[in-house]
């Protein structure tokens, strides 16, 4: 596996990426993760890819300008009660958000978390390599490590391997973490989430 992380972006004076912490919006707070995953997908588009998703100043990203961008997007990723909880409302709700911006060089396809590991990790291998972030959904976990990622979308933006373990960075929550891929993959339930697949057309 290697090594290889993306070049990231900083909201504010020190937001790696964004956080659902920040928005007031009740249901965006404690349910805007899918949403996040797709605005910092969107900024870091802009930012390596030439895209135009982001409608606010690229060269100072605000925490309130995020925020805002984050309202633009919750229609297409709307919090409900049981939350994104599959690829399929998350791909469409992207693959709406990106017709409405007039993109249509960027496509998305699922990835499903029931798939077996050794395709998962190449997966990451290639998406990295490419150039693209990975939205991830976990459901539920049996790891308490993952207590954190339980029924939540984030990015792996990276993957090292290091002392005989595969490693993945999440970006979450504003910041960032390394995980063991394998403890991520195997959720120890039969309902599984999985990851997103972006590519270019």
């Amino acid at each position: 596996m290697d090594k290889n992380e993306l070049p990231y972006f900083t909201v504010g004076e020190n937001g790696y990426g964004g956080a659902q912490g920040w928005f007031t919006d009740k249901w965006m707070n404690i349910g805007g993760c899918a949403a996040v995953t797709a605005c910092d997908s969107s900024i870091y588009f802009d930012l390596y890819r030439g895209t135009r998703l982001y409608p606010k100043d690229m060269n100072n990203i605000t925490r309130e300008d995020y925020i805002d961008f984050g309202m633009e997007m919750k229609p297409y990723l709307k919090p409900r009660f049981t939350g994104i909880d599959t690829l399929k409302i998350y791909i469409n709700g992207v693959k709406d958000f990106l017709f409405d911006k007039g993109e249509d060089k960027l496509y998305l396809a699922p990835f499903d978390g029931t798939e077996p590991y050794r395709s998962a990790r190449s997966l990451v291998k290639t998406q990295i390599d490419d150039g693209f972030p990975i939205p991830t959904l976990t459901l539920r976990h049996s790891a308490p490590a993952m207590a954190d990622y339980v029924w939540h979308w984030y990015l792996i933006t990276g993957y090292r391997y290091e002392n005989g373990v595969d490693l993945v960075k999440v970006v979450t929550y504003g910041t960032w973490r390394w995980l063991a891929f394998d403890m991520l993959w195997s959720t120890g339930y039969s309902r599984k989430g999985g990851m997103v697949i972006w590519g270019e057309k």
